[in-house]
């Protein structure tokens, strides 16, 4: 078969899309070889002439039926956008995740929490075959636990791929499908234990990146130990290139390892006080990505959960400590600040607080390491020579420092945990779980990728030869002639990384010279591989990179820091200063032979980095390179020895989005992961596998009839597909399987198109054929009739005259006459016959009728009256005893607020007793007041006895002037003119002090008439409302008087109201012992009233008395001879009339005040009483009317049960008497008076029965339908009661009602 043939028409191809990276196109023409152009059309309608050669044709698409596979290398076609297109369908579209590609499982990150990782999925995959179920970590797991089991063999589980593809977490579970599957019977929980070392790991090794939160910074190789009975009895770990530069440095938006964060965000609890800390953004090393928080990741939170590892690891608290102690050390020592001193030199300060907090929780001593942390010694063979170091150098020693702290810090850990898995019994078997870095590519690539890419090659040149051997297998299994398969071997390019004077060993050359740099290690790489090496490559635009082909891709390093990340340089004076560190923990990690150094476990070994001269230099020349090469070549060996099982994370996407798809990316890391390696070594072979029954069912439509007559389908087979593909080169047959070339099962399925094609066309014809058919013999038919009666038409014209016409007219007419007669004859009868047997019909029907109509009528009207006398009943009792309830609950009530007002009065009379007692102590202050006044009127007397002196001593010295009258009559005149001005000055003044006191008790006085007319109204007021208060009592007297009357009509029917009746009375006597007490108080409010007024008619008797008499016993005129001038000024400046006036004013003001509070504390009291007399009236009010209806249901009963009583008995009877003679085949009227006696037997039966069978024919009858009559009838207890009153009746026979 020519590739040509299947590029035919409507066959689909994929061609390069730049965004897409391939996309699918039809194919619009057939392509014939020679052609230069191919003719599709696109997806979206678009045509395009796509240019080709013979030799590069586009790859073409897949059926349909292989579309969405779980295995890749399923696919008719294997290249690159067949299995972008198949993963794209599982994931975006089917949201699975697992897709097989041969022994490699893929596994894409959804980026979302999905339910398939349950116990119940893990106990459905148990006992599994990997092909049985859908592709699921799991199913590896199981596979990998299945082969151990059965083949005694040791196997591994390696999961690779980039930072953020989920290597993590498959590994995690894989672990934890061999911890469920395989739960050992001790109680030791070994399998929990192996589970707790994740997280521990995790804390210490992982760390948030730009493309993962949780990216673990290591590789790291877990063997799960089982014994014989495939139990875990324990596990070992193996740690790969710990990356140690992020302790000292991170990326923008990257962070420190977790633990860090972990332990700042604890810092204030008391147990972590003591090392000093702070938040996470006072560390220099903490803080460089500028983000110390991962969104929904809660620090604080995590740190408990390591530490409850750390403890069912069965760690205490004191190792714990420690290390929570040197981590803390390593933040303090990131802060210590150095200082530049000239242009050569550095200093530390010892007075540094974080240098203090680092010494004294390692055991150090500050002055050392301030001075060997910008220091350096030089050993010679002659002299020791102490260099200073710049700034940047001892920035460097101190990181450098940082680092190897926390490197060994690693190490410890997983020794400790390895001590803690480990196992005192035989080791059977083991499943070894590998997560490792996959290759990896950045703008900057370093040291790290380097040593990263270089286990890449390692692992696919392993995974290569593993594929290999599997394909051989195979192909042996199924004997097929083995035939050498072509595969991509990278041995050259690991030969350039570590064959002899490869670039490892010359960079490991480079670091023993102690001018080594990293240009001139880089140079070298230049003359030994430019040129030589086609997988060496210099950059075009750089001297300071280079260039290797990997499998992969091609990686530009950057040579910058290759030198000092290979030594891991610590300098020898720092090395010895922490070897004698006072914390036992510290001092034992840089011990040069390992000594048991806490009680935790023996330490591991590690030796100083710094080469110096000693006998020993074996250990000072070991590089990283050189050890991460020695332990990936322990680690091959191992994989080796062992069965591998391959998971491939993919990551999708790097915006970490859900069920993304980014064609670009995912190709990059299906290139770098080795799918497409596979893909193309199973492409070489045979790709495309059937089973014999699989192949006979789906392409038996393209055998003959003669070769399904054969009744060997594995030779049906073989027949067919000879006769189907010439070249016999192009498939095998196996003893189970037939293997087919790429293309093949493509081309097939384009036969087995062609055929159903072929076959639709023909169904088709067949079917448009009958259809036409159909419709030309309808045709045909249709023209037929049209001529047939066209011709007729005309014969008739041409053989009818005008007498043939005549006669047949005339022969119609006669004929529809006499057809006309019968059919009315024959109407008539029928409608006569119809008529009568209606009006039988209808008249049976209308008595039949009226019977039913009448009976139901009867029964409705009785069921009525029945019903409603019951509904009546219940309603009356219901409502007799909800009034008894609510009769309790008030009497209740009535009878605290009786109380409450007892006490209330109590407390009036208490009142009243302290006004009394207010009113003895205002006559006391009266008293004292009078006594005051006649202290007044003593004083007036000396004061008149005084004037009377000093007139005489005037009079005398008036005497001795007259003698100088002539002499002095001149000033006197003067002194006279100036005594008239003054005294009128003075009689103006005192004119207006008499008005303005005269104006002022006016005032009072009218104020005083108000108040008391006020006071008066209001007391009037009071005095009314109290006579229509003892006229409400009367009437509630009354009230009482008729309630007692109709509480003793009705206890006939209410003998239960006696006893709340009688409460009632009670309170009723209560209401009138309160009521008398009220007509008490209101007595002492009236007689304290008359005497307050009648004391204040006194007092102000008394002041006007007082003021008429010192008014008028001053004659302002005589007061004015008698005064000098000097007299008045003074009696002006001291205002004594005035001061006596405002002492008169302010004692009626307190007297007013006082009286004014009495009389609203009375006021008060009043409208109190009232408020309760009110209520007392609304409540007896209620009463009343409950007592009222309670009488009016009563009555009411009374006349319902008479009236009912008198209604039904006559209809009772006729109903029961009408009832036996139908059952006993008797007629009413003819027999009634035989029938007289059984009458009376009825009667009886209404009158001991009552209501009782209306009372058990309502609950069985619904809308009035006379079923229930029967029911009732039959019902046990009036069978019982008709037995009684109708002897000799069949009570078991149904009554009819009439």
């Amino acid at each position: 078969m020519a590739v040509a043939e299947l590029y035919a028409q409507y066959n689909r191809v994929w061609i390069p899309d730049p965004e897409e990276v391939w996309k699918s196109a039809e194919i619009a023409k057939d392509y014939r070889a020679g052609d230069r152009v191919l003719r599709l059309l696109l997806e979206d309608g678009m045509e395009l002439e796509y240019p080709v050669d013979p030799g590069s044709l586009p790859p073409l698409r897949n059926p349909d039926i292989l579309v969405g596979e779980n295995d890749l290398t399923a696919l008719s076609y294997l290249h690159e956008p067949a299995v972008l297109h198949n993963l794209r369908i599982r994931f975006a579209e089917s949201k699975l995740i697992y897709t097989y590609s041969g022994i490699i499982l893929v596994a894409m990150n959804p980026y979302k929490q999905l339910p398939i990782y349950g116990d119940a999925i893990i106990h459905a995959y148990s006992g599994q075959n990997m092909g049985d179920m859908d592709p699921h970590i799991f199913a590896v797991a199981e596979e990998a636990y299945k082969q151990m089991a059965r083949n005694n063999r040791n196997q591994s589980i390696i999961v690779s791929g980039e930072s953020g593809a989920g290597k993590t977490v498959s590994a995690r579970y894989a672990m934890r499908y061999f911890a469920t599957v395989s739960k050992s019977s001790s109680n030791a929980h070994v399998e929990d234990k192996v589970l707790a070392s994740n997280p521990i790991t995790e804390a210490v090794g992982n760390a948030k990146t730009t493309r993962n939160d949780n990216s673990s910074r290591f590789g790291k190789y877990t063997e799960i130990s089982f014994d014989e009975r495939n139990q875990i009895i324990g596990a070992n770990m193996r740690t790969y290139l710990l990356e140690k530069s992020r302790v000292v440095f991170q990326s923008e938006n990257e962070r420190n390892y977790h633990i860090f964060y972990q332990l700042c965000a604890s810092a204030q609890q008391s147990e972590f006080k003591h090392l000093k800390l702070g938040s996470a953004e006072e560390f220099n090393y903490t803080r460089m990505g500028g983000n110390t928080v991962i969104e929904g990741v809660n620090d604080r939170a995590d740190m408990v959960e390591t530490q409850k590892t750390f403890t069912l690891l069965g760690f205490k608290k004191d190792f714990q400590m420690d290390v929570f102690k040197i981590l803390a050390a390593i933040l303090h020592l990131g802060n210590v600040q150095v200082t530049t001193v000239g242009n050569e030199r550095s200093s530390v300060s010892e007075d540094d607080s974080h240098l203090k907090v680092f010494c004294e929780l390692l055991g150090l001593e500050t002055s050392k390491v301030a001075q060997w942390l910008c220091n350096r010694k030089i050993v010679t063979s002659s002299e020791t020579v102490v260099k200073p170091m710049t700034r940047p150098q001892a920035i460097n020693a101190r990181d450098a420092l940082a680092k190897k702290i926390y490197a060994h810090l690693f190490d410890f850990i997983v020794e400790q945990i390895n001590q803690a898995l480990h196992f005192s019994g035989k080791q059977h078997t083991f499943i070894g779980v590998l997560d490792i870095y996959g290759f990896e590519t950045f703008d900057v690539n370093s040291f790290e990728q380097f040593c990263i890419n270089y286990a890449n090659e390692k692992l696919q040149q392993q995974f290569n030869l593993h594929v290999f051997k599997l394909e051989q297998e195979e192909y042996m299994k199924e004997d097929i002639p083995w035939t050498l398969i072509d595969f991509y071997d990278n041995q050259p390019v690991i030969d350039l990384i570590e064959a002899k004077m490869g670039i490892l060993e010359l960079l490991d050359e480079e670091c023993l010279l102690p001018h080594g740099t990293d240009e001139n290690w880089l140079q070298k790489l230049y003359n030994n591989f430019v040129n030589k090496n086609s997988l060496f490559e210099k950059p075009r635009m750089s001297n300071s990179s280079f260039i290797i082909q990997h499998f992969a891709d091609k990686v530009e390093y950057q040579c910058e820091g290759f030198l000092e990340k290979n030594r891991d340089t610590v300098y020898d004076m720092l090395v010895e200063i922490l070897r004698a560190s006072k914390f036992h923990l510290c001092a034992a990690f840089f011990q040069e032979s390992p000594v048991p150094s806490s009680p935790f476990g023996a330490m591991i070994t590690v030796k100083s980095a710094k080469q110096v001269i000693k006998p020993n230099t074996k250990h000072f020349r070991t590089t990283v390179g050189n050890k991460f090469r020695s332990s990936l070549y322990l680690l091959m060996e191992t994989l080796n020895a062992t069965t591998p099982h391959y998971v491939r994370c993919i990551k999708p996407n790097d915006e970490k989005m859900p069920f993304e798809f980014d064609s670009k990316r995912i190709v990059q890391q299906l290139r770098a992961c080795g799918v497409l390696e596979t893909i193309r070594i199973s492409a070489q072979s045979y790709p495309s596998r059937w089973t014999y029954l699989e192949f006979y069912s789906r392409y038996g439509i393209l055998m003959t009839q003669q070769e399904l007559s054969l009744s060997d389908k594995k030779e049906v087979c073989k027949v067919v597909l000879h006769r189907l593909i010439q070249d016999s080169n192009q498939y095998q047959f196996g003893r189970t399987k037939i293997f087919f070339r790429a293309g093949q099962v493509a081309y097939l399925e384009k036969l087995r198109l062609d055929k159903l094609r072929q076959d639709c066309i023909m169904i088709q014809k067949h079917v448009r054929g009958w259809l036409q058919r159909r419709k030309f013999l309808r045709e045909r038919q249709a023209a037929l009739t049209i001529q047939r009666y066209f011709r007729g038409q005309q014969t008739v014209r041409k053989a009818i005259t005008a007498t043939a016409l005549k006669e047949a007219w005339a022969a119609i007419i006669l004929q529809k006459y006499c057809r006309g007669y019968l059919v009315r004859n024959l109407y008539q009868l029928i409608r006569v016959a119809t008529i009568t047997i209606q009006a039988h019909t209808r008249g049976f029907l209308a008595r039949r009728r009226y019977r039913k109509l009448l009976q139901e009528h009867k029964a409705v009207i009785l069921q009525k009256y029945a019903r409603a006398w019951l509904a009546r009943r219940r309603f009356q009792n219901i409502r007799r005893f909800v009034l008894n309830i609510q009769l309790t609950y008030r009497v209740q009530r009535l009878q605290k607020k009786l109380e409450d007002q007892n006490r209330e009065n109590h407390g009036l009379v208490e009142k009243l007793t302290s006004l009394a007692a207010l009113r003895v102590g205002d006559l006391e202050k009266v008293q004292k007041l009078e006594a005051e006044l006649e202290k007044a009127a003593t004083h007036r007397h000396s004061y008149e006895e005084k004037g009377r002196r000093y007139r005489d001593t005037v009079e005398e010295r008036l005497s001795k002037l007259q003698k100088h009258n002539a002499e002095l009559e001149l000033q006197r005149e003067r002194a006279e003119q100036m005594l008239q001005e003054k005294s009128e000055e003075l009689k103006e003044k005192m004119d207006k002090l008499t008005r303005q006191l005269f104006d002022d008790v006016q005032k009072e006085e009218q104020q005083r008439l108000v108040l008391e007319k006020g006071f008066e109204l209001k007391t009037q007021a009071y005095e009314k409302q109290i006579e229509s208060l003892r006229e409400e009592i009367k009437a509630l007297k009354d009230e009482r008087s008729q309630l007692h009357h109709q509480l003793e009509e009705g206890q006939v029917t209410s003998d239960r109201l006696k006893g709340e009746v009688a409460r009632l009375s009670k309170q009723a006597k209560t209401i009138s012992e309160f009521e008398k007490e009220i007509e008490l108080l209101q007595a002492q409010k009236i007689d304290v009233e008359k005497h307050v007024q009648s004391q204040k008619r006194e007092m102000r008797e008394r002041m006007s008395e007082v003021t008429k008499q010192l008014l008028e016993s001053y004659d302002i005129e005589d007061v004015r001879s008698r005064l000098s001038v000097e007299d008045l000024e003074h009696l002006n400046e001291d205002g004594e009339l005035w001061f006596a006036y405002e002492g008169l004013k302010k004692a009626t003001r307190v007297l007013e005040s006082h009286f004014q509070s009495q009389k609203d504390c009375y006021e008060k009291e009043i409208e109190g009483l009232n408020f309760k007399v009110v209520h007392l009236s609304q409540e007896i009010n209620h009463l009343q009317k409950l007592f009222r209806e309670e009488t009016d249901i009563n009555e009411s009963i009374r006349h319902e049960v008479t009236r009912l009583t008198s209604e039904n008995m006559p209809l009772l009877s006729v109903m029961c008497f009408s009832a036996t003679c139908g059952n006993a085949g008797y007629s009413p009227a003819s027999e009634i008076a035989e029938d007289h006696t059984r009458c009376g037997y009825f009667f009886r039966l209404t009158i001991c029965c009552g209501f009782a069978s209306f009372l058990l024919l309502w609950p069985n009858h619904k809308l009035g339908h006379p079923r229930g009559v029967y029911r009732s009838w039959n019902c046990a207890a009036v069978k019982g009661l008709r037995r009684m009153c109708i002897p000799g009746i069949n009570l078991d026979e149904e009554p009819t009602v009439r």
